[in-house]
């Protein structure tokens, strides 16, 4: 299974649906938290080209986006191949 890095920031409603996928789905997720963290935060907009969202989800090198890009995965039945791709 792929390495999943997903960067969060505290009491945000989306990334915690995203890690609940994650667990649902096993993952072996790096909680990255990035809010506050000035490294970090510069770390994720350097991966993500630039987007201050949370969170920013990344599935071994393949930049997912947020949530809602999850989810689309997730719906059309294109997550689990990713995961282990």
């Amino acid at each position: 299974m792929q390495k999943v890095t997903v960067y969060t920031k505290p009491l945000c409603p989306y990334c915690f649906r995203a890690l609940a996928l994650f667990e649902k789905k096993e993952a072996n997720v790096n909680e990255i938290s990035a809010a506050y963290d000035k490294e970090k935060r510069e770390e994720m907009l350097a991966k993500s080209n630039g987007k201050t969202t949370y969170p920013q989800i990344f599935i071994g090198e393949t930049h997912v986006g947020g949530y809602d890009e999850l989810a689309a995965l997730e719906r059309d039945g294109k997550l689990d191949a990713l995961l282990n791709g």
